[in-house]
């Protein structure tokens, strides 16, 4: 992305986190190994379904792709967070920080639409078991991961685009840890009001929609059990959805607490915290959820160290 003509800031200033500079080491060192965490867990799962034969379904066709987005998504701004807090220089480059908003969303927009095929899935092996190898064809998940990339490149594109039509003149001191899409459009000497409007039309269908559609999912599933209650079939339900309930549960609840839950305190320091949570914590611990929680990973990773 080249630089907007009109601007005459070259580099952006990221505060970083609200930590004590005596602090900095401990920090870097806890988010280094969570980051290194996360690289290895997912390549790990990733590892795994390619490997066991017994793995080549459905649902961990799409877990498969959500580790790789997990992966990539924390790749946007893990590196940049540990080398400003190693080296002490919090600048990024314009292009670079364009860049940086465009794989963001991307890849947030992605984790969004794969969770949402992997309710659908769960959906279908619950609700209609007989059917489930007939819906859910080989081409039926290629496409939803396909429709999934197609939607939130889409998405990240036309907000990076108005972005860049943007004019910054004079303060460009972002109060965050990585180039977020609000803090620059505060920031901006333009009007932005396009921008904004465009956040909360199309921020509610990449984000609004798939998340009722998980809840109807989850509705129909929970209607299922309770038409024929046993503790057989709500052990089936919690072994195959707990997983996901939980990863479900850890993305969109920070982005309930950003956007919809009303805070006194500081919003600049709310925002950045929460931001940690769904960039490094999230995705660390997505591996560990759908390992030790799934049989079937587990005997796979035993049978790999084995």
């Amino acid at each position: 992305m080249m630089k907007n003509n009109q601007n005459n800031v070259s580099e952006f200033i990221l505060l970083g986190l609200p930590i004590r500079p005596e602090e900095q080491g401990l920090f870097c060192a806890l988010f280094l190994a969570m980051y290194l965490t996360t690289v290895l867990g997912n390549l790990l799962i990733i590892l795994l379904i390619r490997l066991d034969s017994r793995l080549h379904t459905p649902m961990y066709f799409f877990l498969s792709h959500l580790a790789f987005t997990d992966i990539s998504f924390s790749s946007v701004t893990a590196p940049k967070l540990l080398m400003n807090m190693l080296t002490q220089s919090r600048s990024i480059p314009y292009a670079g920080c364009i860049s940086q908003v465009y794989f963001f969303l991307f890849f947030a927009d992605l984790d969004s639409f794969l969770l949402t095929s992997m309710a659908y899935d769960r959906y279908v092996a619950i609700c209609h078991p007989l059917h489930y190898t007939t819906i859910m064809s080989q081409r039926l998940c290629f496409l939803l991961v396909i429709v999934s990339w197609v939607l939130s490149v889409s998405n990240a594109l036309v907000h990076t685009l108005l972005l860049a039509r943007l004019s910054f003149y004079g303060e460009n001191t972002l109060p965050h840890f990585f180039c977020d899409l609000s803090a620059l459009l505060k920031l901006s000497s333009s009007d932005n009001t396009i921008n904004r409007l465009v956040i909360c039309i199309v921020g509610t269908v990449i984000i609004i929609v798939p998340f009722l559609c998980i809840l109807a999912s989850y509705g129909r599933i929970g209607a299922t059990i309770l038409r024929a209650p046993s503790m057989k079939g709500i052990c089936k339900a919690l072994s195959t959805c707990g997983s996901h309930l939980t990863v479900v549960s850890l993305y969109y609840g920070p982005i309930i607490g950003i956007y919809f839950v009303p805070s006194s305190d500081d919003t600049n320091v709310k925002d950045v915290m929460v931001a940690v949570l769904y960039t490094l914590l999230t995705p660390m611990l997505n591996p560990f959820i759908y390992s030790l929680r799934n049989r079937d990973m587990k005997e796979a990773l035993r049978k790999l160290l084995h």
